[in-house]
């Protein structure tokens, strides 16, 4: 399992890796962590360019074998793209959840709020106080 140092993270397992020359653009996607707690991925839903998000709220769903959990999103802002490929191929989420699959990306509505998030090593410090 590994979270690469350059993405942030949040509570709820979704990552973001801030981008764009004016870094207003964030990518999110779900952990390594999560990807293998929820197993075989079937069916990731995701909005539509141009929905808004707020911070901590949902904005789609991932669907496994196991079970269907929401993903929230780690920062407020507006999707300005949505990983197509994803509807074709779900399963790609389990197999690079921190580059190929990655699920949208937002125009940062405040950029600060990425700042807010953990580290690679604060989250896998979370993850292990959880147990795991």
């Amino acid at each position: 399992m590994t979270h690469p140092e350059n993405l942030r993270y949040t509570k709820d397992h979704e990552w973001i890796r801030v981008e764009g020359p004016d870094r207003s653009v964030g990518v999110v996607g779900i952990t390594d962590f999560a990807q293998g707690e929820l197993g075989d991925i079937v069916y990731v839903e995701l909005p539509k360019p141009g929905a808004k998000l707020e911070a901590g709220k949902p904005f789609g769903s991932v669907e496994s074998v196991k079970a269907v959990s929401d993903l929230c999103a780690p920062v407020s802002g507006e999707v300005v793209e949505v990983n197509e490929a994803l509807s074709r191929a779900p399963e790609t989420v389990n197999a690079s959840p921190h580059d190929v699959a990655w699920m949208i990306k937002v125009k940062l509505s405040d950029p600060a709020q990425v700042e807010s998030l953990m580290t690679a090593e604060e989250y896998e410090t979370y993850i292990s106080e959880q147990g795991n």
